[in-house]
């Protein structure tokens, strides 16, 4: 695993071979769940589907680390809203920027 130094709050750089690379956190994919009992277990199905697509596949291939989903309350529906977020290097979040956002 590479040395990781923060710059700023947003912005992180990390040492790979000697060369000092900026990486970029995204959040790549959302969904919103209804009140549930077992929000972990109800998030594996829609994460797991979201996984195969194209655009998951990509980012499962090019992020520097795994990909890590979060949990949240969403206050609006009384339910729970999953966030799935990534690291990029700086070429993949430009090609991430032209093609996916």
């Amino acid at each position: 695993m590479p040395k990781r130094y923060n710059i700023w709050p947003d912005q992180v750089a990390i040492i790979i071979d000697g060369v000092v690379h900026r990486i970029h956190r995204v959040n790549v994919h959302s969904f919103v769940m209804g009140d549930v009992d077992d929000p972990q277990l109800y998030a594996a199905q829609p994460l797991y589907e979201w996984e195969q697509t194209k655009f998951g596949q990509w980012v499962m291939e090019h992020s520097v680390n795994d990909p890590v989903y979060h949990l949240q309350t969403d206050y609006a529906t009384m339910g729970h809203k999953v966030v799935v977020r990534a690291t990029f290097l700086e070429k993949d979040y430009t090609w991430y920027c032209l093609n996916y956002n």
